[in-house]
């Protein structure tokens, strides 16, 4: 295990503008991954927990009017990214450019499942979309986990901070565990949002497959964190993996409760993965992405920033950008916050 090339700043030391930059990309995917998270595990289990197509058409409905909106978080965090940290977004395109272009691709895959499902009424046409819309969010929720792992455990880098190695090197046992703890995660997740938005038989089964899920949701998550923080981690994140698996656990014994706490246990699933999220960055921080070759060719906070300048006129613009994000996507959940059953959908 490599040595990480940059050093954790002491309390006492001043906090740069790339180090707030830093945090504010870690809360962006946090948020992202929040929102994209319980998009994922609906998509996995619609032909799971749906016994019909109305059923099927409800669990679409859920997400289809707010999918696109969630996206806006991976763009934002990509173009804060691309701005404030150029040689980052740079080396992660090109070392993780299989990953990210499967992810990209079964995203666009499941927006198209999305909007023509119900284009036609024929029970083939819609069976496969629903296959398309199956792929389209498994792939990216275990590609996520990986892709996220291999950052934290650094890439084959050189001195130009290019990738050197080769695609199969991405696919190592630590990443395929955070793949199978982001999956299971996503669908956990999954399953407390279609509880808290639907009625009758169809929450009913969420609750119960939500209590079936959790349990390895739990273990995977755990392990992978466990991993994380003896491999890489540091005081922060000790703290923040800690309190994510508390939280996926209260999420699993609310769910598990005879007296239905359906938002509380949403909030806490959603809680664990954002403070899932945090605790990778805690642990890469200050890198930015270490390099496995060569400490000294990886990429920390400092060494990837763009110019002062740059960086200063990129949180002004954030300053005006980011409240109408938040104002956009708090409206939009405000107007689809009802419950939805078979009878609210039409056919």
């Amino acid at each position: 295990m490599p040595r990480r090339a940059g050093r954790r700043p002491t309390p006492g030391e001043r906090v740069h503008l790339y180090d707030l930059w830093f945090a504010a990309i870690a809360a962006l995917i946090a948020g992202y991954l929040l929102l994209e998270g319980f998009e994922l595990g609906v998509g996995v289990l619609l032909r799971a927990l749906a016994r019909d197509d109305a059923e099927r058409r409800v669990l679409t409905a859920i997400v289809a009017p707010v999918w696109d909106g969630n996206e806006v978080w991976l763009i934002a965090a990509g173009g804060a990214m691309y701005a404030a940290f150029p040689a980052w977004c740079a080396s992660l395109s090109s070392a993780l450019r299989p990953l990210l272009l499967a992810i990209v691709l079964a995203l666009v895959a499941r927006g198209v499942a999305l909007a023509c499902r119900d284009v036609r009424p024929g029970p083939s046409w819609r069976r496969g979309w629903d296959v398309v819309t199956f792929f389209g969010s498994l792939v990216p929720a275990f590609l996520w986990g990986v892709a996220s792992a291999n950052v934290v455990r650094g890439l084959a880098l050189d001195d130009r901070h290019l990738h050197t190695g080769t695609p199969r090197d991405l696919l190592n046992v630590y990443a395929l565990i955070g793949g199978a703890a982001a999956l299971l995660l996503f669908i956990f997740h999954g399953a407390a949002f279609t509880t808290l938005r639907t009625s009758g038989e169809l929450r009913e089964r969420a609750r119960r497959l939500s209590r079936q899920v959790g349990g390895g949701a739990l273990a995977a998550t755990a392990v992978f964190l466990l991993w994380t923080q003896a491999g890489y981690g540091s005081a922060a994140s000790a703290v923040t993996g800690a309190l994510a698996v508390l939280a996926l656990a209260g999420s699993l014994a609310l769910g598990r409760a005879a007296t239905a706490r359906d938002g509380r246990a949403f909030a806490l699933s959603a809680a664990a993965v954002v403070l899932g999220t945090v605790t990778l960055f805690a642990a890469l921080y200050p890198d930015a992405l270490p390099s496995t070759t060569d400490p000294a060719h990886g990429l920390t906070a400092a060494n990837a920033s763009a110019a002062p300048d740059a960086l200063r006129t990129t949180t002004v613009v954030a300053a005006f950008v980011l409240p109408l994000l938040l104002i956009h996507q708090g409206r939009t959940y405000r107007i689809f916050r009802r419950r939805v059953g078979t009878r609210r959908v039409p056919a």
